[in-house]
């Protein structure tokens, strides 16, 4: 086929015949030539892709004859398409498996029967059979396709008949009477000098003559696609499709989804009024009983009104109204219509003008000047006239001159506009500018006010701050309750309108002249102490004590204060009888009490030094014979809250006590601290420190 037509196929003649014999036998005057005019419009039709079944008739006074003839002539030609497609997939490919064709399922079903037909007889001319297919009962295109493309492939027809399956796996066959095959036993096939081989889908076995069947399904040589599993057969295998085909339609042999026929296997439900008509998956029923001209049936049964103005374009004369009624319809004149702006005249022949200055106040306030067909009115200043609503409106000066007519906000008004100012502005006589407005003048603050441009700002005195709520009242600032509150004043702070002031303990203490920190007072200095003659009085944080220390035995007291050290309340020194062996043999030479007075340390984070024990070693420990002197806490609290270290200053050795651990007052500790002096390794003497520490309550 090429060109613009295609080539008139045999069995497209033969449609053609059918046809004319078909118009003859009902008394139809049809030539021949008009029929291969119709065929050759189906076909061409077929070239363009078009649907053979919704063709457009190409002469109306042959309908019904003309008709089918295109339509069929189409469908062969789709046909012969298809098939054509087929066998160039069978020569060109050698396989005709199914999904290597596109299009629907009948499409489809051409290409893959004529592929495989042609196949066929590809393979009788590589064995040098016949092409008459003897023996073989064959669908009619298939026969016209086998014997196409068997006649292609062999220049003569050996006079051999192929019966055997069409699907041989071999290529040659040996000449007919050869003596290597006459004798063979070869279960299949034998390809010459006695060597046997098998059909497609099965495998030679190790005698070299029996053939059994191949598993393609269990070796992967299908070609099944997604959606289908495989299933073996003998020689062979098949695709079956994993799912259902659904309501209306059943699975059969060739994998393909068919149809069922409700109506012709009566499983329908249409009712003895009815007449079964099948559809697609389904079935339709239609009533037997017709409608008379006028009606038309519904799905039930039941005649209804066809509504002729709706159904056909035009079924009035021109210049007419269709008015449909019950069965029928019928046709009214229409009048003359007036365009906007016109009327009839009392006679109904012609359309005058309307005067709508005159019939309505059409234009208000405004002046109304008549036109033909139309009007115009007459607007005032500060409205202009819309020609399509036929209305005066409003002109909005504040958009069409927004930064011309205010200096600071402009609002429309009917006909006109008026300026107004920002908030903190008044509008001054000239109706347009603003200028600021003194706002502190109506002391809206609550203590000071300060005018600025626009607006004003209020501020506090010392002691207030501005509330945020209103940013006008003043608050109190309660110092006491400040991040740094705990620190303004050095026991308690005490809030006041604007300030604050601070507080002592109510015994042992005095306001100092800052107003904010606590100062003791020195009970023992100004004489308001109760301590007795024999007892000494110690200031200590807050209070006093009444202290009275008496040396042991074997020790004398010696002046008090000596050595200019005012922490030092005692010292005793050793005093033995010179015939007392045991006393001067003892190491301890002085016991010395001391007494301390210590806040409680509010931030304790490190060791804090206490009390510094001096000596007049010198610190030379590497001068053979010299003193060394080693300290040494032999009583203290149970915490073991103090430590004593041994250091160097100014070349003499000294021990620092110091307080380890945090102590919360008030509380009276005692700690004892040995200074052994040793020389040659031996202790040559020893002096004990007693310490008395008197921690306060407070930090200060």
């Amino acid at each position: 086929m090429g060109g613009k037509h295609l080539k008139v196929t045999p069995w497209a003649l033969w449609i053609i015949l059918s046809f004319f014999l078909y118009g003859v036998l009902h008394g139809q005057d049809v030539q021949a030539p008009t029929l291969r005019e119709c065929c050759q419009y189906g076909m061409d039709r077929a070239l363009e892709g078009h649907d053979c079944t919704i063709l457009p008739l190409i002469s109306i006074s042959i309908s019904h004859t003309c008709r089918i003839t295109q339509e069929q002539c189409c469908a062969a030609a789709v046909g012969d398409q298809l098939c054509d497609k087929g066998m160039i997939m069978a020569k060109e490919q050698g396989a005709c498996e199914w999904p290597f064709f596109s299009g629907g399922t009948w499409d489809t079903k051409i290409s893959k029967m004529c592929c495989d037909c042609c196949m066929l007889g590809l393979m009788i001319a590589s064995q040098a059979s016949s092409c008459e297919l003897q023996g073989l009962s064959l669908e009619r295109q298939c026969t016209h396709t086998a014997k196409s493309c068997c006649g292609i492939n062999s220049a003569e027809e050996p006079k051999q008949t192929v019966t055997a399956k069409p699907v041989a796996n071999f290529t040659t066959t040996p000449p007919e009477g050869s003596n290597g095959c006459r004798d063979s036993n070869c279960s299949q096939l034998c390809v010459g000098n006695g060597t046997c081989a098998c059909l497609d889908g099965y495998q030679l076995q190790n005698d070299g003559v029996s053939c059994v069947d191949s598993n393609e399904c269990l070796t992967d040589n299908h070609n099944c696609v997604s959606g289908q599993v495989c299933i073996n057969t003998e020689g062979s295998f098949r695709c079956q499709r994993e799912t259902s085909c659904g309501t209306g339609y059943e699975l059969r042999n060739d994998n393909d989804c068919h149809d069922i026929d409700e109506c012709a296997l009566g499983s329908h439900n249409c009712g003895p009024d009815f007449v079964c008509n099948n559809t697609a998956g389904s079935f339709r029923c239609y009533p037997k009983e017709s409608c008379p001209i006028g009606y038309i049936q519904d799905a039930v049964g039941n005649c209804n009104d066809f509504n002729e103005c709706v159904a056909y374009a035009s079924p009035c004369l021109p210049g007419e109204t269709c008015n449909n009624t019950e069965g029928s319809y019928t046709c009214r004149r229409n009048k003359i219509p007036c365009g906007r702006g016109y009327h009839l005249i009392e006679n109904g022949t012609r359309c005058e003008d309307v005067d709508e200055c005159r019939t309505g106040n059409v234009c208000g306030v405004h002046g109304c000047v008549n036109l033909v067909g139309t009007y115009r009115c007459e607007c005032r200043n500060g409205f202009i006239f819309n020609s399509i609503s036929k209305l005066c409106e409003d002109i909005n000066e504040c958009r069409y001159y927004p930064a011309q007519l205010c200096a600071h906000k402009c609002e429309n008004t009917e006909g006109s506009y008026k300026c107004s100012c920002a908030i903190g502005f008044k509008l001054i006589p000239d109706g347009r500018s603003c200028e600021d407005v003194n706002e502190c003048e109506a002391n809206p603050c609550s203590q000071e006010c300060a005018n600025v441009y626009g607006s004003y700002q209020c501020y506090c005195r010392r002691g207030y701050q501005l509330s945020d709520i209103d940013g006008i009242a003043c608050e109190d600032i309660d110092e006491c309750a400040l991040p740094t509150g705990g620190h303004v004043c050095s026991y308690r702070c005490s809030n006041a309108p604007g300030s604050f002031y601070c507080t002592c303990p109510p015994t042992g203490y005095t306001l100092a002249h800052n107003g904010r920190t606590c100062q003791d007072i020195d009970e023992c200095s100004t004489g308001i102490h109760t301590c007795s003659v024999s007892e000494s009085c110690f200031n200590i944080q807050g209070g006093f004590r009444c202290l009275f220390f008496a040396c042991p035995q074997n020790f004398r007291q010696a002046a008090q204060g000596s050595g200019g050290d005012a922490l030092i309340n005692v010292r005793c020194i050793k005093s033995c009888h010179p015939h007392d062996i045991s006393c001067n043999i003892k190491p301890v030479h002085t016991i010395t009490h001391t007494s301390l007075s210590l806040p409680t340390f509010r931030d304790f984070h490190e060791p804090q030094e206490i009390v510094f024990l001096r000596t007049v070693t010198a610190a030379n420990s590497a001068v053979p014979g010299a003193t060394d002197v080693f300290f040494d806490i032999q009583y203290a609290d149970d915490q073991f809250s103090f430590d004593v270290e041994k250091r160097t200053h100014h070349g003499m050795i000294i021990g620092v006590v110091r307080q380890v651990k945090p102590i919360i007052g008030p509380r009276d500790l005692v700690i004892e601290v040995a200074m052994n002096y040793i020389k040659s390794r031996d202790v040559s003497h020893r002096n004990i420190v007693i310490i008395h520490v008197f921690i306060s309550e407070l930090w200060f």
